[in-house]
């Protein structure tokens, strides 16, 4: 089996890509400092695939600790790269923070797969890199816009580090542009865990719906799409986690036409806030409690994706509906509740 390094392996989609990628035949080892996820999503995966799978805790924006991790695994054969921080709003607000920590991790993971002559690297980027463009669904020639926050502005220019780190390397990379993932794996073992109050739609629904939000917030329901709420395209976790196996294999199998090879992920239709919302309101069969509050900073009006590349050139194509995806993240909050209600039962036995 081949050994891949996920890095960010404790977080939502890199959680669900170990289990794809097991599911696969790989080996995996994870590398997650856990300040934005949790640990314990690994149990998750073990229950899934029957895998334990190893984690190190470690930081990777010191160089000299990530390096460490490829002293004792000399036989990595590739890395799938999704450690980062993501919330739209915090980069807006903090953007520094957002600089500093993403472009440095990427740098030192790109620079220990020079180092030890890792051939396959697998960027996790995303749709932000579009900016608010003037054409839609995008394509992946789509000419970029100036992004419209500082985690857009980090993938821009990641995806231009990688481009200029694998013409000075042998590294071959596939860079993928997620849209919007949203839902859980079947078997309800793993799911999103937002650390503080959630920054993405579905997590802000379940949790209104369960009661640990008093009212969640359409941020703008004044913009120039079908219902004055912006428009995005969701697609779901898992079957974004399948598209990094095929692309791993794409690179393993020397399919790739060149040594960074770019595709979009997403489900190719545009819903927006409000529908997402009627359409949970249907799967969950209960109302939602929301209001309408002014624009976010840093989000785009409208964007979805072309998606026909990643269909014809990797073979993948999205299995869940947009119902789906709801009631899978609605079984995964779901079971969330029971899980905090019975350790807080546990817990008052014991005191």
């Amino acid at each position: 089996m081949k050994k891949i390094l996920v890095t960010g392996g404790c977080g939502y989609i890199g959680s669900h890509t170990i289990v794809d990628l097991i599911q696969n035949g790989f080996e995996v080892i994870s590398v997650d400092n856990n300040s934005r996820s949790k640990a314990t999503i690994l149990e998750g995966v073990e229950k899934t695939t029957g895998v334990k799978v190893k984690n190190y805790t470690v930081d990777l924006c010191i160089f000299d600790d990530t390096h460490a991790i490829f002293q004792e695994n000399p036989d990595i054969a590739g890395i799938i790269h999704f450690a980062a921080y993501k919330a739209v709003g915090e980069s807006v607000e903090n953007p520094l923070l957002y600089f500093e920590n993403n472009l440095n991790s990427l740098i030192n993971i790109l620079k220990c797969a020079s180092e030890f002559s890792i051939p396959h690297f697998v960027f996790s980027s995303s749709c932000t890199v579009y900016g608010n463009p003037t054409e839609i669904p995008v394509t992946e020639t789509t000419v970029l816009k100036e992004a419209e926050s500082a985690y857009g502005y980090t993938k821009q220019m990641g995806e231009q580090i990688v481009q200029q780190t694998v013409i000075a390397t042998n590294i071959q990379s596939v860079l993928l542009r997620y849209f919007n993932p949203v839902g859980a794996h079947p078997s309800n073992n793993i799911g999103e865990i937002p650390v503080g109050p959630p920054a993405n739609l579905v997590p802000a629904i379940t949790q209104t719906a369960i009661g640990k939000l008093p009212q969640m917030t359409v941020h703008g329901n004044d913009y120039p799409t079908k219902d004055g709420s912006c428009v995005r395209d969701y697609i779901h976790v898992c079957d974004i986690a399948h598209a990094h196996t095929l692309a791993l294999n794409y690179l393993i199998e020397k399919r790739n036409s060149s040594n960074c090879d770019i595709f979009n992920l997403g489900s190719g239709n545009g819903h927006s806030v409000l529908e997402v919302i009627r359409t949970f309101e249907k799967v969950a069969e209960r109302k939602l409690n929301y209001t309408i509050g002014p624009r976010r900073p840093g989000d785009v009006v409208a964007i979805f994706a072309n998606n026909e590349k990643a269909r014809t050139v990797l073979g993948w194509a999205p299995k869940y509906s947009l119902e789906e995806m709801m009631q899978t993240a609605w079984n995964w909050e779901l079971k969330l509740n029971r899980d905090e209600n019975l350790f807080a039962t546990k817990n008052a036995t014991l005191n």
